[in-house]
């Protein structure tokens, strides 16, 4: 972008889309060059327009976090949808079945009260949902662990006449622990043996191992690494932010999100005091980065603190920030950022081209 964006009312998001554009076919060109499919992970952006961009790409519909997010797809006229999440509840089966009369849904089971809900109101309406087992990457937040135990539970599922297994899903969430590529080069190895490894006993049981979906947002970025699985779910190399700076995985110029905000304050010397805060910027953390993103220009300043309206940058000596400029920050996680605005300024060519309405913002139900 050139500094049209130093007009813009603040804080305000953008989104360059002709670098979105870029990293979405890069995605796909070197995932396809591996065999792989790429279902994209959504909850990036929860944008329809920018899901269609990528669907546009080649990609294998999308992968979404809540219902929520998958009805809007649908709404939109995506009609290949995975939930990612386990679906608990008689309200949420009712709505995963109303989805499934609408386009392609799938979902991941990690247990039998879940899997059970889902077949008895599937069979009951005449229909057969496909599922994923949900295979533990090593974080523990959800699914079976990889070999013996998914395969028992497996066997717990055969027999249900509302669900058809269709294979594993498996979120390495470790991996962004990360220091450098050769890292995450070593989880994407460990994620492919587990899901591979896994696939293969229950294969020999007899089970439908179709699909493998893994890769995260890092190990999606090295696909020759995941050779032998069908797909990856990577979500925020759409955007990219800090995390994927530290790591080496991308470089500034492959950050298309950026919050703009201006300096307001200068209490000191060294510290100044911009109009934006936890409500239009994450308050994630970097595993090895501190504060709370990257001012473009200015990589020597570190946003230090952040209240709900206010944002505390400083450096060791004269800041050179001055009260009025307007400034670019790289957020340390863009998918929470897109979730905190309605809009989203989108540039193409340098130059504000139109508003991307972010129409699943807020359906975390």
């Amino acid at each position: 972008m050139n500094d049209a964006w130093r007009s813009l009312p603040t804080p305000a998001v953008v989104i360059d889309l002709d670098t979105a554009a870029r990293n979405v076919r890069a995605m796909a060109r070197q995932a396809q060059a591996c065999g792989l499919s790429h279902r994209p992970h959504i909850k990036t952006h929860r944008c329809s327009e920018l899901a269609r961009l990528q669907v546009a790409a080649g990609c294998r519909g999308v992968t979404t976090a809540k219902l929520g997010e998958a009805e809007v797809m649908a709404d939109a006229g995506i009609d290949d949808i995975f939930v990612a999440y386990a679906v608990i509840g008689a309200d949420k089966v009712s709505r995963l079945l109303a989805l499934a009369r609408r386009c392609r849904v799938s979902t991941a089971v990690n247990s039998l009260v879940g899997a059970r809900g889902l077949s008895d109101a599937f069979a009951a309406a005449g229909l057969r949902l496909d599922v994923l087992i949900e295979v533990d990457g090593g974080l523990n937040r959800g699914g079976v662990k990889p070999g013996a135990p998914a395969l028992a539970f497996a066997r717990a599922l055969r027999g249900l006449p509302g669900l058809s297994i269709r294979g594993l899903m498996y979120y390495g969430g470790l991996v962004y622990d990360s220091h450098d590529p050769q890292e995450v080069r070593a989880f994407a190895r460990r994620e492919h043996d587990d899901l591979v490894s896994t696939a293969d006993l229950l294969r020999a049981d007899g089970f439908c191992m179709d699909i493998l979906s893994a890769g995260s947002s890092f190990t999606g970025k090295t696909p020759e690494e995941l050779r032998g699985i069908t797909e990856i779910r990577s979500g925020h190399y759409i955007f990219n932010d800090c995390g994927q700076l530290d790591v080496g995985l991308a470089g500034p110029e492959d950050c298309a999100l950026t919050v703009v905000t201006t300096v307001v304050c200068k209490p000191d010397a060294h510290t100044v005091i911009a109009d934006v805060g936890t409500k239009s910027l994450t308050s994630d953390t970097c595993h090895h980065r501190p504060g709370y993103g990257m001012v473009l220009g200015h990589p020597e300043v570190e946003v230090y603190a952040l209240n709900e309206e206010h944002a505390f940058l400083r450096t060791a000596g004269e800041n050179p920030l001055q009260i009025g400029e307007k400034i670019a920050l790289i957020p340390n996680h863009a998918c929470v950022v897109t979730n905190l605005v309605d809009e989203a300024y989108g540039f193409s060519g340098g130059r504000f081209d139109h508003m991307l309405k972010i129409d699943a913002r807020g359906k975390s139900v």
